[in-house]
């Protein structure tokens, strides 16, 4: 039977990370992150790095299996947003302790600078739009862009899992959206069953009627084939017989 348009499906939609703003910002901070260990913060002699790099790295990976989960589980994928929520505050509280144990300088409201950098995280999402830079900032510029792209991604999610909640108060999760579409399906299909079961007494009445209407028409075929068949073998005898007459006359 074909689907009709209020059949309930239970796996969601799958999220296109790529084309979030969250993720596109979320891949920037692991990049920076990544770049800026690799800069400024030694190889053996600070466990810091090895920190700082996997809590970026667990926002961005934790994004993109949250949202791959969503397609079955709402709540695995509010779990893992969450995850990723947690490792972006810890990532960001990594680079203020870097500038506070540094003795660097915040960038404050009422600066240029801070305005500047604020216009540009807010606009730019793409790490091509980061990248080149990564190499000429210094330590204190990059943890002030990274601290603040810590601070959009936060929102963002935030916003992202305030819909998310909304959606699940109001579908429910897997479990919920199985039963309804189980559910869903039987109703279609005792609702059929109930539509044959009314036709099928119509139905019955014009096969009656198509088969007595048939017996008659065969009835008057037999009829007339038999009327057909008499007339041809008395033309066949009345053939015969001038045939035997015209042969008398030529004797």
């Amino acid at each position: 039977m074909a689907e009709t348009s209020n059949t309930q499906h239970v796996l969601k939609s799958q999220a296109n990370w790529n084309a979030l703003y969250f993720y596109q910002k979320s891949d920037v901070i692991y990049q920076l992150a990544f770049a800026f260990c690799d800069r400024f913060i030694h190889l053996y002699k600070d466990r810091t790095r090895d920190q700082v790099i996997q809590a970026a790295r667990s926002c961005k990976q934790n994004i993109v299996e949250g949202l791959a989960d969503g397609v079955a589980s709402t709540e695995m994928q509010l779990k893992l947003l969450n995850v990723a929520r947690a490792s972006l505050k810890e990532l960001r509280e990594d680079f203020e302790d870097y500038i506070k144990s540094r003795h660097l300088q915040f960038f404050v409201s009422g600066e240029p600078r801070y305005a500047d950098m604020l216009n540009y995280c807010r606009y730019h999402n793409r790490l091509s739009d980061y990248e080149p830079s990564f190499a000429q900032w210094t330590d204190e510029q990059m943890c002030n862009y990274a601290i603040t792209l810590c601070h959009f991604i936060d929102r963002m999610m935030m916003s992202f899992l305030k819909k998310l909640e909304q959606e699940f108060i109001t579908e429910g999760g897997i479990k919920e959206r199985m039963h309804r579409a189980r559910t869903g399906y039987r109703q279609q299909q005792d609702e059929r069953l109930k539509q044959l079961e009314a036709e099928l007494p119509r139905l019955k009445q014009a096969l009656a009627e198509a088969q007595a209407e048939a017996a008659k028409w065969k009835a008057a075929f037999e009829d007339l084939k038999q009327r057909a068949l008499k007339m041809y073998y008395e033309k066949e005898e009345e053939i015969k017989r001038l045939k035997e007459l015209l042969g008398e006359e030529n004797l």
